[in-house]
Order: structure tokens, then sequence, then C-alpha cells
């Protein structure tokens, strides 16, 4: 249970409400132990009949008003008993909706390695999955486990006032019922943690399948990843029968002890009757009334209890990410006012992941309003700098300053607001592509949108569309060309805005004739703005005020085009290359 002490939080916020829960779970079943105690009377007001020869109607009235005062009891216990199931289910869907929305804000601060370390199909059964076990655990495993706490010491109280001695002999099966459920419920947990850690690699895979369906039907590979999924689907089955094996178990035993109990009253009863020990046989049927109310309560221990367990497996999947500490922190809650000023001094940079050293002692400065161009051969470091300054990554050797502050020392959400970034791979959302464009400002009006699009090319290709902007996208943008996802994606920082703009070798996927277009727009629309190009094509960086050329991670020339370019050098031999590509086609 100690994974579950976590989920306190909730019942302390819930309190009132589950509360209430209990003292309707007291009231209900107070009512409905009237029954047995009514129909005991009936049952002595029969046998009192054949002893003193009373009157007919006297004992109809009797038996009437008993039936009515059964009949309006029962009445009242399941509507409170309706009233408690509302008041606690109802209170374990807002303690699930608390659970994954804390879950997913959580997701949504941990840093790039988290992600690099977990799959995604992992995260999503977490999160649905899990939270679903849990949710079952604080709905009906607690509402279940009050009402059979409560039922227990209310109805043995009842029994204990009509005769300890039988009320000792129908509870001598329990201590064995207790020590099986125990075993038993060591053993659903174990196989219950197995089974949910199958359920995530099951996710795992089909998420990654679904993800690369075109790469899969491509090189013909669905036989084998049919029989892949089959491989896993039979290693889950066998996982959930197991589980199932040892749940099986709980009902047959249940009823089993309910019965010898039944047995035990009618025997022992009966002894005690005829002993004149008990007045009347209405006493023996109150009691076989009060171990029938027992049965659900008990034969409830053995679900509720795997219910338990299996929820414990859950939320200490759950608390193995909620209790990972992100690696990136804002760690200044006051606004800062991003201009735009950038600079590296000697910064190194190794991913953690992978232990490769990206960048190399490396240091330049970009005034607020300049461009800087960055080249170089893959894998040269070139992205690593757009990460470090996205703090997507924080660097150990050296520092990055923004307008002369350190860049950890700045408020994390106002500097992420004030960059603009289009990723090498241009991620779109499965929605329309307004929205997608307007995610970089939500409230832009469709003006704002439209000339958004122009500036990026690609507003001529989006009217040609049936639906145009209200085209619903495929998963990831699937439904566009490449070059039209970039296109997009630029036309998202665009409307953003912002006082910086990282553009991530976003133009590799468009015609040079668009790349023109689109280069000559972004003169004008970052006049004011601190702007960093990654690039493979001089095209892409001849304007930039400043060009950097790395290598291995090291800065092996800077300057400008006209600099760079009267310089023997990599720079050089780009450019005459691709101006000699150009002029062949």
């Amino acid at each position: 249970m100690k994974e579950l002490q976590y989920l306190n939080k909730y019942f302390v916020k819930y309190k009132y409400r589950f509360l209430l829960g209990i003292i309707i779970t007291i009231v209900a079943q107070i009512f409905r132990l009237f029954t047995p105690k009514l129909i005991s009377k009936s049952f002595k007001a029969i046998e009192d009949f054949y002893k003193t020869n009373a009157s007919n109607d006297i004992i109809k009235d009797q038996l009437i008003e008993n039936v009515l005062l059964i009949i309006g009891t029962t009445i009242i216990a399941g509507v409170l008993t309706f009233l408690m199931r509302q008041t606690l289910i109802v209170m374990s869907r807002h303690i699930e909706f608390d659970l994954k929305n804390e879950v997913f804000k959580h997701y949504e601060v941990l840093d790039q390695n988290f992600y690099k370390q977990n799959r995604t199909g992992d995260l999503m059964s977490r999160i649905s999955e899990d939270v679903g076990k849990v949710r079952m655990y604080v709905g009906p495993a607690v509402m279940y486990t009050i009402n059979t706490m409560i039922t227990f010491t209310i109805v043995i109280i009842y029994m204990y006032n009509v005769s300890p001695r039988l009320t000792l002999y129908t509870l001598l099966p329990l201590p064995i019922l207790s020590f099986v459920i125990f075993k038993l419920s060591v053993e659903i947990n174990k196989r219950s943690t197995i089974f949910q850690q199958y359920l995530s690699k099951i996710s795992s895979y089909t998420q990654e399948v679904f993800s690369g369906i075109r790469v899969i039907k491509a090189y013909g590979l669905e036989k084998q990843h049919q029989n892949n999924i089959s491989e896993l689907a039979l290693e889950s089955k066998s996982k959930s029968m197991k589980l199932a094996n040892v749940q099986s178990f709980f009902g047959p035993l249940m009823v089993t002890l309910i019965g010898v109990s039944n047995l035990v009253v009618i025997y022992f009863g009966g002894l005690m009757y005829i002993n004149g020990e008990i007045d009347s046989i209405g006493k023996i049927a109150e009691f076989i009334l009060y171990v029938n109310m027992l049965t659900w309560p008990v034969a409830t221990i053995g679900w509720v209890s795997s219910l338990v367990q299996e929820a414990e497996a859950s939320q200490k999947r759950l608390n193995e990410f909620l209790k990972v500490d992100p690696e990136i922190k804002n760690t200044n809650p006051n606004t800062s006012i991003i201009k735009g000023e950038i600079e590296f001094k000697n910064v190194s940079f190794t991913y953690d992941d992978t232990n490769i050293e990206a960048l190399k002692n490396i240091s330049f400065k970009v005034e607020k309003g300049q461009t800087l161009a960055v080249l170089g051969k893959t894998g040269s470091g070139k992205s690593s700098i757009l990460t470090l300054l996205t703090r997507m990554h924080d660097v150990k050797n050296g520092s990055i300053l923004m307008d002369g502050i350190p860049l950890a020392s700045l408020n994390l959400y106002d500097l992420r607001n004030s960059i603009g970034i289009v990723p090498q791979d241009a991620f779109l959302f499965s929605d329309s592509l307004i929205n997608n464009i307007k995610f970089g400002k939500e409230n832009a009006t469709q003006e704002e949108v439209f000339e958004a699009a122009k500036k990026a090319v690609v507003h001529d290709n989006i009217i040609q569309f049936n639906q145009q902007y209200e085209t619903i996208l495929g998963e990831r943008g699937i439904t566009l060309s490449g070059g039209q996802k970039q296109r997009v994606s630029i036309a998202r920082a665009i409307i953003k805005d912002p006082e910086i703009l990282l553009l991530d070798d976003c133009l590799s996927a468009v015609d040079t004739e668009t790349e023109e277009q689109i280069l000559n727009n972004l003169l004008e629309i970052c006049k004011n703005k601190t702007t960093i190009i990654v690039s493979h094509r001089v095209s892409s960086a001849k304007n930039a005020d400043k060009i950097i050329i790395l290598e291995d991670g090291k800065i092996i020339q800077q300057g400008s085009h006209n600099q760079l370019v009267n310089q023997e050098g990599y720079y050089k031999e780009l450019y005459y290359k691709q101006l000699s590509e150009k002029e062949v086609e």
C-alpha cells in the first residue's frame, strides 16, 4: 500500500465528499438491518399465535405492518445506496481527472533526455491504462471497503445482541478466509505488475508501427510485424490468464465459506432452539439473513483486494515518472524581457544519452536584429546550437548569455515565448491547416494567417485543397508533401512575430525558386529580429550579417559572405560547388 499513499492528497482534497459518502453508507446499512429484525418479529408473532390462539385479525395486522416496514426501509436503503455510489464513485472520477492532468502536466515539464529514454506507447499506457486502474481503487475499491467495514461492524453488533455464542460459531471460518485472501493478494500483486508491463510493451510497439506504417508498407514488412505483435499479444494473454487464474479462486472460495457459515447457523441454532437457549425460530431466520448480508461484502473482499493490488502496481509505474525530477527548470518566476542579443562563451556540450560531444569551445555573438548563418556538414553541431538556445538542454561547460544575462537565469517560459523556431523535422498536428498555423499565435485573425502563409509561399498550395485552410491533416501532417510541411511550419513561426527566429535547415525540401522567394520575404520579416539560420545551402546564408562554419563541433571559419567566399576553405568550396550545380540545372 506504500505506493498508493501518493493518492492521500486527493482524499484530503475531496474530504467533504468522502465523509458524506461514509455517513450515507452508515445510514444505509442501518436501514438494511431493519429487515432481519422485522422478519424475526414476524416469526415470533406466528409462534405466539399458535401458542396463545390469538385473533387472526391481530396477527394479520401485525404481519401487514411488518411487510410495509420492510418495503419502506428497503426502499430507503436502496435510495441511500444509490446516493453512496453517486458520492464516492463520482469522487473517483474527479480524482481520475486530476491525476491525468497531473501526469500530463509532469510529462510536459520533463526534458528531452526523458523522452529519448522512454517510448511514447509506454507513456500513453501509463496515463490511460494505469490511471484507469488507480481510479478503480479510489472509487469502487474504497467504496466497497468502507461498505464492508461498516456492514461487518453493525451486523456483528446486532448478531452479538441476539446470541453471542451463535455469533462466535458463525465467525469461525473468517480467520481462514483472511489468511487465504492475504496469500492470494500477494500473488495477484506480482502477476498484475507483470501484466501491466506487457500492456505497455504492446502499446509502445503498436504506436511505433502505426507511426512508421508507410515505411513498413514500402518494405513489404507487414507479415513480419504482424508476427511480432502476435507474439507480444500471446505473451500478454499468457500473463493475463495467469492473473485471471488466481483471481478466479476468490468467488468459489467466498461462496463456500458463506455456505459453511449458513450450515453452522442452522445446525448450532437448531440445537440451541431445542435446548431452549433461543426462544424463537425467528432468531435463526434473523441470523441467516445477517450471514447472507455479509455474503456480498465478504465476496467483494477478494475483488477489492485484486483491485488494490492492480492499482498499487499501476501507481508504482506512475510514481516512477512522477518522481522524475526535470533537468530543465524555471529558476526565475519573475517576468523576463527578451530583446534578442545572443552570446556563446566557450560553450562545450555533450549529449548524455550518446556521450557525443556536439560542441567544443564555441564562442560567437549576435547583436539584436542581426542574422547569423550556421553551416557545416551533417553532425557538425549546427542544430545543437538551437537546442541550447531554447534550453532543451543546459550547458555544463561555458555560458550562453541572452541580453548579457545567463540563459538559465531568465524566466524559461518568457524565453521560449520570445523564440520562433522552425525545426528541421517539421511537425504538424492532426488538425486543420489554419489551426496548425495559428499554433504560433492562438488569437490570430484569418487575415494574419493568410499573410503568414503568403510570406511562407504556401498560400497558393493551400487554396487549391478542397477544404482550403480547413483541410484536416493526417498524423504528423502526412497529408502534405515535405516542402509544404516545412512552409506551413515557417508560417507558424512568422505569425508568432517573435524577437528571435531560429530556422533549422527548414528549406531542405523546397526547390531553389521557392527558397529564393521565402528568403526574400524573410529579409523583410527579420529586419528587427535576431535570426539564426542553420543550413546546408549557401543561398540561405549569403545575406546573413555573420556566418560561422562548424566542423566536428568546432568553428573553423567565420565572417560575412564576401569575406568567406574570398577565403580558401569549406565555405568557398561549398559556394562554387552549389553555384555549378545551379548552372547545370
